[in-house]
């Protein structure tokens, strides 16, 4: 009796940087054969300025696998050649986080396939994940995409979708979706050996966009619904955080809100008075009133201060009922 036939295996490059490039690297090395890993440069961070490599390039280097941390691709010959010595099958991107010109696209028979944490057309840009939560989405997915020129435009050909666990944050959600484009490129390249990829045209009527989180996306609206300022707040809280402006007696400060939640239905006065004026300062924290419902500051963080209980800080503050938070 002959032995069961091999399943064929294609050569990979992987083009990801940050942590959620790790299981599709991980799970690429396994069941293909990753030849090359592509990172971001390494880059000096932190107080002390240390030199920090990107999460794929560490794995990379674990693994014994061969790693590349170009500082361009556009014009960069080199590269470009080193990746056809590779004889790479088909490269896949997952938060690679740089533009890929179009002759390094090329290069692989297969072209580039990317694992992009959005439902295409929705969410085309670099922080679907964010995004998502800020606009209160209750289910969101992985997709599989052609890489083409523009930004997160290529056809779809494969994807998976999963609900949005209530409390999910930009760190959890975006672990999860890891694990899940995962299992979707796998998916994917299982079927381009079979011949059965399918990749159709994306809905351009239907796109929305996910640009970059600025600072300024941080800031409560307080005019918002109660439930809007809590999508917010977890949508922005790994970065820029969530905050408020307080008239100090040393003048106007920022304050960064740590934990936030949403309080129930029927809170006394949240429907009588400004948004933003503050309802209660209990043992629970303080109350502050939206534009429909209300929110608890459980902890917060002043400029220069570690983080404290809500009450602390209002207490320490004069924060009483009917003041104002910008």
């Amino acid at each position: 009796m002959s032995a069961p036939e091999r399943p064929q295996r294609l050569r990979v490059a992987l083009f990801g940087s940050p942590a959620f490039a790790l299981p599709t690297l991980d799970a690429l090395a396994e069941r293909h054969a990753l030849v090359l890993v592509v990172a971001q440069p390494d880059k000096r961070a932190g107080r002390g300025m240390r030199v920090t490599s990107p999460d794929g390039a560490r794995r990379a280097r674990e693994l014994g696998i061969a790693l590349e941390q170009p500082e361009r691709l556009k014009g960069n010959g080199a590269f470009r050649e080193r990746l056809r010595e590779l004889r790479v099958d088909v490269a896949v991107t997952a938060a690679y986080g740089k533009i890929l010109p179009a002759d390094l696209l090329a290069v692989p028979p297969h072209g580039f396939l990317n694992v992009h944490a959005s439902l295409l057309p929705r969410y085309r840009g670099a922080a679907p994940v964010q995004w998502a939560l800020i606009n209160g989405e209750r289910e969101t997915g992985v997709s599989i995409m052609q890489t083409e020129a523009g930004l997160d435009t290529g056809p779809v050909c494969l994807q998976r979708t999963m609900p949005i666990p209530p409390g999910a944050t930009t760190p959890t959600l975006m672990a999860s979706l890891a694990e899940l484009g995962a299992q979707a490129i796998l998916a994917a390249l299982e079927r381009s050996l079979a011949g059965s990829l399918a990749c159709a045209p994306q809905d351009e009527g239907a796109a929305t966009y996910a640009p970059m989180l600025s600072r300024e996306d941080g800031r409560i609206r307080w005019g918002d619904p109660a439930e809007a300022v809590a999508s917010r707040h977890r949508g922005v809280g790994e970065w820029p955080g969530s905050r408020f402006a307080f008239e100090a007696a040393s003048g106007r400060e920022d304050v960064k809100v740590s934990e936030l939640r949403l309080q129930p239905a029927g809170v006394p006065g949240a429907g009588s008075v400004e948004p933003g004026t503050v309802l209660a300062v209990d043992a629970e924290g303080v109350t502050v009133a939206c534009g429909r419902g209300a929110v608890l500051l459980a902890r917060v963080q002043p400029p220069g201060k570690r983080a404290m209980a809500g009450r602390d800080w209002a207490n320490g503050h004069s924060v009483r009922q009917g003041v104002r938070l910008g």
